[in-house]
């Protein structure tokens, strides 16, 4: 399950790559776009196709209004987990600029094409990604860590120039879960961008300090993602995208 923070500093502290305790492989989950008053916005689709050498995963969120919020990870997981490419398109009314964001880890490039305000622009360039790089990966890592951990990783954002931030995964409590008549037992965890003092003065300066997120992860037996909330774009409004069952 993919999930995006957005913000253009850089930090100097590499993590190690996350170890695989669960393997991943194929899959297809059913997901629902809310607003924090509970609207629903949009629907949307997580697919994930195993290969011999990597993982594909994409998450698809179609939104009422037309907009596409469209991310794509490939990755391997041979004890740890490795992103190798990751692309991000999002377009429509629901954010406030066109995206199409490419990163690919074997030819070390990037390239990023924007339009906002009718101004296009396209970024090109090299970019060295550490190990510990998961863009579009949280959630997936939160299900395979150990009970009680934090672990800081990087995030690749787009301002529109990519650049590096710390995330660091907290849980932050338990969440009671209902299936019908009954009653499972979830683990909350926030996601916070960790930024320096002067990091931390300069962004708010620029209005670009990054909001925490949060996910649940069904924590019993086998983990499974069940929610996460959080903005999609830098100080965009809190959406919850949450796992559904087709009737």
């Amino acid at each position: 399950m993919a999930i995006l923070i957005i913000l253009g500093f850089y930090t100097e502290l590499v993590a190690a790559p996350i170890a695989v305790r669960l393997v991943e492989g194929t899959a297809h989950g059913l997901l629902l776009v809310r607003s924090i008053s509970g609207e629903i916005l949009g629907h949307g689709d997580f697919l994930q196709v195993v290969h011999p050498d990597r993982i594909e995963s994409r998450l698809v969120l179609r939104f009422k209004d037309g907009s596409l919020h469209d991310e794509n990870v490939a990755f391997s997981q041979q004890g740890v987990f490795m992103m190798l490419r990751y692309r991000l398109v999002q377009r429509g009314p629901s954010f406030p600029e066109t995206l199409d964001a490419v990163l690919d880890r074997k030819t070390r490039s990037y390239k990023v094409q924007s339009t906002r305000q009718g101004k296009e622009e396209t970024l090109t360039g090299s970019i060295e990604l550490p190990p510990d790089v998961y863009n579009g990966m949280p959630p997936m890592l939160l299900k395979n860590l150990g009970s009680g951990a934090t672990e800081t990783v990087h995030i690749v954002a787009f301002t529109p120039k990519p650049r590096m931030i710390q995330l660091e995964m907290v849980p932050v409590g338990t969440q009671r879960l209902s299936t019908g008549e009954t009653a499972r037992q979830g683990t909350r965890y926030a996601l916070k961008p960790k930024l320096g003092a002067a990091l931390r003065a300069f962004a708010t300066l620029l209005g670009k300090s990054p909001d925490d997120q949060e996910c649940v992860i069904l924590t019993e037996d086998v983990p499974a993602f069940v929610r996460c909330d959080g903005p999609l774009y830098v100080k965009g409004p809190i959406w919850r995208i949450e796992m559904i069952s087709p009737r």
